[in-house]
């Protein structure tokens, strides 16, 4: 992917910029602007769910992005948005183009499937409307069936707690120009505000309201650091459960700050799953339906690998014994499942499929065994472990070559093997697991490498806490993993340094360290 420059993140960027700033050859449909619309793209612009010949481009309007009504500072008339796709940042030739209403009803967001493009290919594209020309993206398509394509580099995080520091994370993965990003979760916290943090919410209450959680979106991608890392590749992205509520299970809630009646609990859910969707670049496919959205899907990238992108929340049986760390016999019951049944179902026929060489899971939770002298966290596979053993031992009956889950949610870098029989150390090594720490959720952290209750959980090979990420080089041979991590995010604009280095070499299960 060629590198991105200054100029396309900062074209058309600027609060001043008007039609002019388009080259000659790309002035069609061309809005008057005036001095009394301000500039509309505050919360820039993003590509995703990327396939051999579309991909997603989204906007939002928003002259005001923290207004407390939650759209933005738009009036409640539609507004029609141009958008173009070129081979070049200067977009003097287009390969694809069009306009589409951004609406009053869904916050003047935008989703456009721009179709008709070629195959594991780079594309630049923007925004127009009300005068005003969006900054310029860069996206890219994959490759086609049956082709591996380009190497990939693919970064992925979670965790984005704002108050709790800069999204400089965000920056370090845009400078290393990813082919793609994957988030798996926790993109807003739905928190009320807390004095004495490096960055404060606007408002202090807890998000409930369609307008809160549109406005906590708002404020997070008003960060210009996020706003690089969406501009420089297409994301793919699944939500945890601060996008609606902490630790909820379907329609359990966790928490009961704030009371709420079932009704409102309901309405909550309902709320977060709009403004979700309303503030991604997602597919049609994934449109919110009143009380649900359907995010567990599969992006192909060629043959090289699939990504099986899991919903962790919204069909999740009650975490066991109450929630929290302890011994909970109940989390060994069959009847229990964390993906819920249809989900399960659904991730073993992907496994049949044989789809790539890599099967990728990207999913929230810690999905290999870890215990410690309090128990286990019902909240993640070990609070559900039938539900672990049977999609384990789907993909070893199923010959899955390379499988490898991908997780966020606890805020610190892990990495690990996973086990045939997790009460047998010696078993088969069957797989791979790849945590990533936050974004900022945690603060600095102490930077420590010493593995936790490694003598009890002998599979766990790698712990870090500071925030980072984890960056990969996917090819036909190897998933080569760098844990990179930043010293400071109470303070904006710290280097990122890789911590450690992994290697899953193709069809040889676990992690190899370089």
């Amino acid at each position: 992917m060629s590198p991105i420059s200054r100029r396309t993140l900062v074209l058309g960027g600027l609060a001043t910029a008007g039609v002019g700033a388009l080259p000659a050859a790309a002035q069609t449909s061309v809005i008057t602007a005036t001095a009394a619309v301000p500039y509309p793209f505050q919360l820039g612009i993003a590509s995703g769910e990327p396939d051999a010949n579309s991909v997603v481009l989204w906007t939002r309007l928003a002259p005001s992005p923290l207004n407390a009504d939650g759209h933005g500072g738009m009036a409640t008339t539609d507004v029609p948005v141009d958008w173009q796709v070129s081979t070049t940042d200067t977009f003097s030739t287009l390969v694809a183009s069009g306009t589409v209403t951004a609406s009053y009803a869904a916050a003047h967001s935008v989703h456009v499937v721009a179709g008709g493009l070629n195959p594991d290919s780079d594309y630049f594209y923007r925004f127009r409307a009300q005068g005003y020309v969006s900054p310029v993206g860069r996206t890219r398509t994959t490759p086609a069936i049956g082709t591996n394509g380009r190497d990939l580099l693919m970064s992925f995080t979670s965790c984005a707690h704002y108050e709790e520091g800069y999204y400089t994370v965000y920056r370090r993965m845009a400078e290393d120009n990813p082919g793609l990003i994957l988030h798996v979760g926790d993109y807003i916290y739905e928190y009320g505000g807390t004095s004495g943090r490096p960055r404060l919410y606007a408002g202090t209450t807890e998000c409930v309201t369609l307008a809160d959680y549109r406005r906590r979106y708002a404020q997070h991608k008003s960060d210009p650091d996020l706003q690089a890392a969406h501009a420089v590749a297409p994301w793919i992205v699944v939500p945890d459960d601060h996008e609606v509520e902490n630790n909820y299970a379907g329609m359990v809630r966790a928490d009961s700050t704030p009371s709420l009646t079932t009704a409102q609990w309901t309405a909550r859910r309902t709320a977060a799953y709009q403004a979700y969707y309303e503030n991604m670049p997602l597919r049609p496919a994934q449109t919110y339906n009143g009380n649900s959205i359907p995010l567990y899907r599969r992006l192909r990238w060629g043959s090289l690998a699939v990504f099986h992108m899991l919903d962790t929340r919204q069909y999740r049986d009650d975490q066991a014994c109450g929630d929290g760390w302890k011994v909970c016999s109940d989390a060994d019951l069959a009847s229990r499942s964390l993906p819920g049944n249809t989900q399960e179902t659904w991730l073993l026929d992907g496994f049949n499929q044989h789809l790539a060489t890599w099967d990728i899971v990207g999913q929230q939770v810690f999905f290999a065994r870890r215990f410690n002298s309090t128990g286990a966290s019902m909240d993640s596979w070990d609070g559900y472990r039938a539900s672990r053993a049977r999609i384990q031992q789907g993909w070893v009956d199923r010959s899955v070559r390379n499988p490898v889950v991908l997780t966020g949610d606890v805020h610190r870098a892990w990495a690990s093997d996973l086990k045939a029989d997790y009460s047998n150390a010696s078993s088969a090594t069957i797989g791979s697991e790849l945590v990533s720490s936050s974004v900022t959720s945690g603060g600095d952290g102490d930077g420590s490498t010493t593995i936790p209750d490694v003598g009890t959980n002998p599979w766990l090979k790698f712990y870090n806490n500071r925030r980072g990420y984890v960056r990969t080089t996917i090819t036909p041979t190897q998933l080569h993993a760098d844990f990179r991590a930043v010293a400071k995010v109470s303070e904006h604009g710290a280097a990122a340094t890789t911590v450690k280095s992994f290697v899953i070499e193709d069809g040889r299960p676990g992690l190899q360290a370089v």
